[in-house]
């Protein structure tokens, strides 16, 4: 059987550029199209981003549209330059791609790929979620024509990354994302209560460097900027493997061992609560029973191992 239909919606920073080569290295996923919106770096740089990986990795022909610069509300403030890098691959010169963007926008190409591939689309978004909610103002039955959303996204249980709550991809446009979880299509996330558990570690990043294929050396090279950031929250150099995990959730290669259906909603008012993913685990002692109207999974535990997995995608291309 062919591979499944996967859309990537990025702001392709380091961890999103490990799951865009793990997306191109699994078996079973197929990937045509990648939208890109600002976050770690600005859209357009993401999407430079992505065309040159995907053209040092050996694959030509997935396109790759700019979506948005700005959340919903307000304006794209920098991105986080100490964390990715200025260019959002660790400041390292990935060789210029020949190809280009396409002319659709990002929430156009998600709403064009979702009438082409209807039913069958699965989507996977691990920047902010402002593409997504543009999709669904152009096209409110989308979520009838995708098969499922996975986004890396939000905090359940544990705090967040740039306030005590609030998650970054859900922070950054909490309008978009308090949109695309109130929309009706099957969905998971994968949050930082699992993403923050799955590190990868120096020897990791060694193989990649002494592997010899120059994709996953530029890879072992930007987690270097990486690294030297995790350093003050894991007390040495590592790295939390966010978006690659939410990747492979997405494609089942890693099947979480708690992951309830229940209702979440997002604060998108301009409190301290605000990006804040309010998810109702209140049925945690009845076994999480079925909740009428939920349809979004919340990944609480995975119990494997990620890392060895991802540096071995990785050094298959």
């Amino acid at each position: 059987m062919a591979a499944p239909p996967f859309l990537l919606d990025c702001d392709t920073g380091i961890d999103d550029s490990l799951a865009l080569l793990y997306l191109l290295a699994s078996p079973v996923a197929n990937l045509v199209g990648i939208t890109t919106v600002s976050g770690n770096v600005s859209a357009a740089q993401a999407a430079q981003n992505c065309l040159d990986l995907l053209e040092i990795s050996g694959f030509e022909g997935i396109p790759v549209a700019v979506g948005a610069h700005d959340p919903l509300v307000g304006d794209f403030e920098g991105g986080v330059p100490h964390i990715h890098g200025a260019n959002g691959v660790g400041n390292i010169e990935l060789p210029t791609a020949s190809a280009s963007v396409v002319a659709e926008s990002g929430a156009e190409l998600i709403v064009k790929l979702a009438d082409e591939y209807a039913g069958e689309l699965r989507l996977v978004a691990i920047g902010p979620l402002t593409n997504l909610a543009l999709a669904l103002k152009l096209d409110p039955s989308l979520p009838t024509k995708i098969s499922h959303l996975t986004i890396m996204g939000g905090a359940a249980l544990a705090p967040g990354n740039i306030t005590p709550v609030a998650e970054a991809n859900i922070g950054l446009d909490p309008e978009a994302a308090a949109a695309v979880f109130a929309a009706p299509w099957p969905m998971t996330m994968v949050g930082l209560d699992v993403t923050m558990q799955q590190r990868m570690e120096e020897p990791a990043r060694q193989r990649l460097l002494s592997s010899g294929k120059p994709v996953a050396i530029a890879i072992g090279a930007m987690l270097e900027l990486y690294f030297e950031f995790y350093v003050n929250v894991y007390g040495h150099p590592s790295s939390a493997l966010h978006d690659p995990l939410a990747a492979a959730i997405a494609t089942g290669e890693v099947v979480p061992s708690l992951a309830p259906i229940v209702p979440v909603e997002i604060d998108a008012t301009l409190g301290i609560g605000r990006g804040q993913t309010i998810a109702d685990l209140r049925g945690q002692f009845r076994g999480y029973p079925l909740i009428e109207g939920a349809h979004c999974a919340v990944v609480l535990r995975v119990d494997e191992d990620f890392s060895p997995m991802l540096v071995d995608r990785i050094l298959s291309l």
